[in-house]
């Protein structure tokens, strides 16, 4: 995939790659807070040993020029009747880089990654005041399963959680 006349390129994050996680993630947290369930604050002085264990679920990152700019998590249930199901975590990308394609690469590599280990239902939360978002799922098979009121409390302010479900062919 190009971006400018630039090679972007999407690759699972390897257990040593800390340094690449935590460079994405609290830029994540830092530049839409409102988007996501944890904080800044929550992440920004974990150790280093805290930061492996979260990579233990895969994350798939997007590289422009070998920088961050884009990333998605898969987070897989672990009760064995559940064993099924994924949801993905940590979904964004650089505002510069929205409306390339760059998201829809990072699902289609997380798709094909949860397929391969046996995962037959993708889910997900999102916030009912993120149109954006809930139109890319969409557009991309996610159907609404149910909303959570005041699923999400930012800056004081109760916003709806979305839960929605993509069925992945196998």
């Amino acid at each position: 995939m190009t971006t400018n006349t630039q090679e972007v390129s999407i690759r699972r994050l390897s257990m040593d790659e800390i340094d690449v996680f935590r460079c994405i993630r609290l830029e994540a947290l830092s530049r839409e807070p409102s988007s996501f369930a944890s904080r800044f604050e929550d992440w920004v002085n974990l150790p280093d040993e805290e930061w492996r264990q979260r990579l233990n679920n895969p994350v798939f990152v997007a590289f422009l020029n070998d920088q961050p700019i884009g990333m998605m998590g898969l987070a897989r249930h672990r009760p064995s009747k559940m064993a099924h199901r994924a949801a993905l975590i940590s979904v964004y990308v650089r505002k510069s880089q929205r409306g390339t394609g760059i998201a829809e690469n990072l699902l289609n590599a997380v798709a094909d990654y949860a397929r391969s280990v046996g995962v037959l239902q993708l889910e997900l939360a999102v916030s009912a005041e993120n149109p954006a978002a809930l139109c890319f799922y969409r557009r991309h098979g996610f159907v609404e399963a149910g909303r959570i009121p005041c699923g999400f409390l930012h800056d004081d302010k109760e916003i709806d959680e979305v839960a929605m479900v993509r069925r992945l062919s196998r």
